[in-house]
């Protein structure tokens, strides 16, 4: 039996508002939309229907995808969840489709947005041609309003008063047909996003940083692709336990054969070979392929079918010649390890500490998680090697081009140029 909706949504105030309203009510458990599960869309005709129906609603659109990571290669959307006022929830189905979406890009790409995490979904909208006019993520909310969890059943349950059922986020969602608990799930994903945005929206006004969460939203909407990693194989798991240069050439090796044999079967690394199968590999230096096959993982069916593939691959990075192995440490252009600041540049540790110091002081005034007052990548590279120009302009300017938003320098080139005078203590 569905469970009756309340008209209208209940607002939970917390306790880290400020607001003392003793125990909160008991969240109400959604198992269901509240209009039941629509069909999925599959077919041009379907889809048309559902562009009339987002046509005809009004304000912004709540957006959510689901994939398949841990089990397809390529990060692709196999479901589109959309959901706007007066027009209802649609799901959309790409690969049925076949990325033929181009009713719903005239709908959707004029619109405002509302996503969770959006980083996280709009690389594969992209793909399908799906980009929005202007964005509103609540999870990035949730951070500059200053909650500490913001998951989004965190957020709905002590926003809007309502549980988020759980339990599919790591499904395969591209398996056909899809369960309709899992349907029913993906659905419930976008009821609630706009309420919660009108939620955190007046609650950052009431703060005075709502115009602090516009320009994150836009630095979001507008990022470009992350560049590709330099050596992606060095962030094999346990890769640690390897010593050698040798024998991090035979991680390379079986890395970079794993991943082209899953780009082709488009399944997930992890589920072609284990990183834990590469690194026991690696440490029992077998010598022979029934020694290859003798260990974990390798020993099984699946696995013993690409045995000699995996010997080979192996067997070349025994015989590469010493300048073509990998060097210990990946390339860096960054500063070194900050434990080893301290004898590499005592001053340069002191300006990090008292840069440290002086933005941790700012956010907890403002309410802010550290790392989202000033990327802890750029207060590093800032600390290693100060501008020339050390004004709070000169400094300014460093953080602009490192991609800080104004304000975050408004905020943070102040005390970061005071800090960047700190030394280490002389020897006497």
């Amino acid at each position: 039996m569905r469970r009756a909706r309340p008209v209208g949504f209940i607002a939970v105030e917390t306790a880290d508002q400020g607001i003392d309203t003793g125990e909160a009510p008991t969240p109400i458990l959604l198992q269901e939309p509240a209009d039941g599960t629509p069909p999925v869309v599959v077919d041009p005709a379907g889809l048309a229907h559902a562009c009339a129906q987002l046509a005809g609603g009004t304000g912004a659109v709540a957006v959510d995808t689901e994939r398949a990571s841990g089990y397809r290669y390529w990060p692709k959307a196999y479901l589109v969840q959309l959901r706007r006022e007066g027009a209802g929830t649609v799901l959309v189905d790409p690969i049925a489709l076949e990325g033929e979406l181009e009713p719903l890009r005239e709908v959707l790409n004029d619109l405002e947005w509302v996503l969770h995490a959006a980083s996280q979904d709009l690389p594969c909208l992209a793909e399908l041609g799906l980009a929005p006019a202007s964005l509103f993520d609540t999870e990035l909310a949730g951070r500059l309003a200053g909650y500490e969890r913001v998951a989004l059943g965190t957020l709905v349950e002590r926003l809007l008063g309502y549980q988020l059922e759980k339990g599919h986020s790591a499904a395969d969602w591209s398996r056909r047909p899809l369960p309709v608990d899992w349907l029913n799930y993906a659905a419930l994903d976008v009821e609630l996003l706009i309420p919660l945005r009108e939620k955190l929206e007046a609650e950052l006004a009431a703060q005075g940083k709502l115009g602090w969460a516009k320009q994150e939203f836009e630095a979001v909407r507008t990022a470009p692709p992350p560049a590709p990693r330099a050596e992606p194989w060095r962030r094999t798991s346990g890769i640690h336990k390897v010593r050698t240069a040798r024998g991090l050439a035979v991680v390379r090796a079986l890395w970079e054969a794993r991943d082209e044999l899953a780009r082709r079967r488009d399944r997930a690394p992890s589920r072609v070979l284990p990183d834990a199968a590469i690194i026991n590999a690696v440490l029992a230096d077998p010598r022979t392929m029934a020694e290859l096959q003798a260990l974990p993982v390798f020993s099984g069916r699946v696995q013993r079918r690409h045995a000699a593939s995996w010997f080979r691959h192996l067997q070349a990075a025994r015989s590469l010649p010493r300048e073509a192995l990998p060097s210990p440490s990946q390339p860096n252009d960054g500063p070194p390890p900050v434990n080893r600041w301290a004898d590499k540049d005592p001053d340069a540790a002191a300006r990090l500490s008292a840069a440290r110091a002086a933005l941790a002081d700012i956010a907890a005034h403002h309410q802010l998680p550290v790392e989202n007052l000033l990327l802890p990548d750029l207060l590093r590279r800032t600390c290693w090697r100060p501008p020339a120009d050390r004004s709070v302009h000169g400094v300014g300017e460093v953080l602009r081009e490192g991609g800080a938003r104004p304000w975050q320098i408004e905020l943070a080139a102040p005390a970061l140029t005071e800090a960047l005078g700190a030394t280490a203590p002389r020897d006497s």
